[in-house]
């Protein structure tokens, strides 16, 4: 049986420690001379309305720095810095722009001839990745020759863990990223997202730890300083071992048994060598999920069942609620919980995604986002539906359908939902290990 390699190295000093990460894993090897490069970060979100610390949830700019310095050292001359960043508006350009230039991208084009593009500038092509699953994907990462894919070591609140893979969800178009949060069972995102990587050209996958994210993706998970580099020229293998690190068995992330089933291979590791550091060692047990409660009224998160919120169904989201909606979700829930005043409301059920079913008997039912609508528009079992029709929702949209309800919203968090950054991140501020200057150039 033929090994593939993975490195895991504890991160030490700048240059020095991707360079010995790149080595022990023979990343480069087969780096083809004078090459198109295209390297893709992980940009999950982006705010321009606050200095927004970025620990954990976007890909260190240094990493990025590094791996450009070894591939400059090595004659490749040609190379591409690339990201599709997720913003409430789909047509913002400005938001991507300000992030790439706030990130050092800008600098790093000025003094390497890196070339930076926003996917959702660019040209998709459509690409068949089997069994009948097509999906759009940008041109310049199809016509590398090469890529250097580096996420973030965090978890996630519906794929349980987010690496190598699924952080190439990132290139492809917004009509794709929707059609990979389907509502066929046997179809679903972990199914979607265990072939992203598979018709791509080659892939050297370096895993970004210097900050973890537990309960990711996003600015409202627990960040930690966690110093470690993961790197292998098979990015199932990254991830197997990143999911390892991250206290998950392979066996246990959907996702990654879906791309070891594709591709023929153990989910065991049992075709890995691991060379570095112990995995054992550096291992700690992430939690990736909120916790929901089932109350007499239905289903709440568990901090809005503790307070005792009465009169209202808030059921967890699943695998079919898309990024976009997601954004909304926990402002959805902040609102109601800030809206509670002890007295239950008249039997409220709000739904979200593609596959919820509306309960027979509730009083009023929210339809939130536009699937969730044309799913249920004519559903007998609803006695009075509010319908959220966005997509993605827009806030006044959502307090309006609140307020329908009988839920008293202050649109507060709303109006300022660009602040929300700075009040999650507020509390690593003067934390020596959290350090900005990892997010510029140096």
């Amino acid at each position: 049986m033929s090994k593939h390699t993975v490195a895991v190295v504890r991160y030490e000093a700048p240059g020095a420690s991707v360079r010995r990460v790149v080595e022990l894993s023979g990343g480069l090897e087969k780096l083809p001379a004078g090459g198109k490069v295209f390297i893709k970060p992980n940009v999950v979100f982006w705010t321009k309305a606050v200095t927004f610390p970025k620990w954990g949830v976007i890909t260190t700019t240094r990493v990025i720095e590094d791996m450009v310095v070894l591939l400059k050292e090595r004659g490749i001359d040609d190379i591409t810095i690339g990201e599709g960043i997720v913003t409430m508006k789909p047509k913002d350009l400005e938001t991507p722009a300000h992030a790439f230039e706030t990130l050092g991208y800008g600098e790093l084009s000025k003094r390497y001839g890196v070339k930076v593009v926003n996917v959702f500038e660019r040209p998709f092509e459509k690409v068949e990745l089997g069994e009948g699953v097509e999906l759009n994907f940008n041109t310049d990462i199809l016509h590398s020759d090469f890529v250097v894919d580096i996420p973030v070591l965090k978890t996630h609140n519906q794929a349980k863990v987010t690496l190598g893979i699924k952080n190439l969800k990132g290139t492809i178009d917004i009509k794709s990223r929707k059609r990979c949060h389907s509502a066929d069972p046997d179809r679903d995102l972990n199914f979607m997202i265990a072939r992203l990587a598979d018709k791509l050209p080659p892939i050297f996958a370096i895993l970004d730890g210097i900050y973890t994210n537990e309960r990711g993706p996003s600015f409202d998970g627990k960040i930690k300083r966690s110093n470690i580099l993961v790197a292998s020229p098979d990015v199932l293998s990254a991830d197997m071992a990143g999911a390892r690190l991250l206290g998950f068995p392979p066996s246990d992330v959907p996702y990654l048994v879906h791309a070891a089933k594709n591709q023929g291979r153990p989910i065991d590791m049992s075709d890995v060598d691991v060379v570095g550091e112990d995995i054992d060692d550096l291992a700690r047990r992430y939690t990736y999920d909120f916790t929901y409660a089932e109350t007499e009224d239905g289903e709440l998160p568990l901090p809005l069942a503790r307070q005792g919120l009465r009169g209202i169904s808030y059921r967890k989201f699943d695998l079919t609620m898309c990024t976009y909606c997601a954004g909304f979700n926990g402002l959805v829930l902040s609102t109601i919980r800030n809206a509670w005043k002890g007295e239950a409301w008249d039997d409220v059920e709000i739904l979200n995604g593609k596959m919820m079913a509306p309960t027979p008997g509730k009083k009023k039912t929210i339809l939130l986002g536009k699937c969730m609508y044309q799913a249920h528009k004519d559903n007998s079992d609803i006695q009075e539906m509010i319908a959220v029709k966005g997509c993605p929702p827009q806030g006044d949209q959502v307090l309006k359908a609140l307020r329908a309800a009988g839920i008293d919203a202050d649109s507060t968090l709303f109006d300022n939902m660009d602040q929300l950054p700075g009040f999650f991140m507020a509390q690593y501020k003067d934390r020596p290990e959290f350090d900005e200057a990892f997010f510029r150039a140096s």
